[in-house]
């Protein structure tokens, strides 16, 4: 049986001695045998755990990562697949948003480029034809301009909200990330970023940069998921 110090395990990550241990006490890999003297020795079967975890940490963050060891490790197998299908699901919905959000800001670009086609979209609309429009109800209408970002202008003559081609183009994207699980205060943040450049071309500049990340995620998933399945392995296989 090949065996392990701390020491050997640490460098194979470019991490410390007691990060090793924290992990081990944390039950992210298994508890380690000890020699007379005490000192920790570890097997295969827990240098694949550390690299099954971090290959983890890399795909679903810290705080996932640990649920999936800790549960792998109370013989949880259910959890586990749970929380990997959890992963998935996000990745998937982000990839949807990310595509929606493109489609809308290729057609908020088209339209600054050309001509305002204003059979399709009106000079103003009241704040019933805005939600009518979306789908959603006044009150949701209502939550945007509260949070900042619908700026809706007042009728001078009734006072009613007057909601013009600018604040439509903010509605629809509020619209898609609002679908996308995306909060008020990001929603926020991104349409207040497309009026400060005056347009969409920083908004298109962080979908590409948000491209590379959800890339880098899924291939960090592809990876976890061999490590995970030689670490499974290893554990039906029995100790080393």
């Amino acid at each position: 049986m090949i065996t392990f110090r701390p020491a050997d395990l640490a460098r194979e990550h470019g991490i410390s001695t007691q990060a090793v241990r924290n992990y081990e006490r944390d039950g992210f890999i298994p508890p380690a045998e000890r020699t007379p003297s005490g000192y920790r020795v570890y097997t295969e079967v827990h240098a694949a755990a550390l690299r099954t975890y971090l290959s983890l940490v890399a795909a679903y963050g810290y705080s996932t990562s640990g649920r999936i060891m800790t549960a792998l490790h109370d013989d949880q197998l259910n959890d586990v697949l749970k929380a990997i299908d959890r992963g998935h699901s996000q990745l998937l919905r982000d990839r949807e948003t990310l595509d929606a959000v493109r489609k809308a800001v290729g057609h908020l670009t088209a339209q600054s480029d050309g001509a305002p086609n204003r059979s399709a979209v009106p000079d103003a609309r009241t704040i019933g034809e805005l939600a009518h429009h979306l789908s959603v109800t006044p009150a949701t209408v209502r939550n945007w301009e509260r949070a900042g970002i619908l700026l809706p202008t007042r009728d001078p003559a009734t006072g009613y909200r007057v909601f013009h081609a600018s604040d439509i183009r903010d509605a629809e994207l509020a619209h898609l990330l609002r679908r996308g699980g995306y909060p008020l205060e990001h929603i926020s943040t991104v349409v207040q970023q497309i009026r400060s450049a005056g347009g969409t071309d920083a908004l298109a500049a962080a979908l590409d940069d948000w491209q590379r990340k959800l890339t880098a995620q899924g291939l960090a998933m592809l990876n976890a998921a061999t490590h995970l399945s030689h670490y499974l392995s290893l554990l039906n296989r029995g100790p080393a």
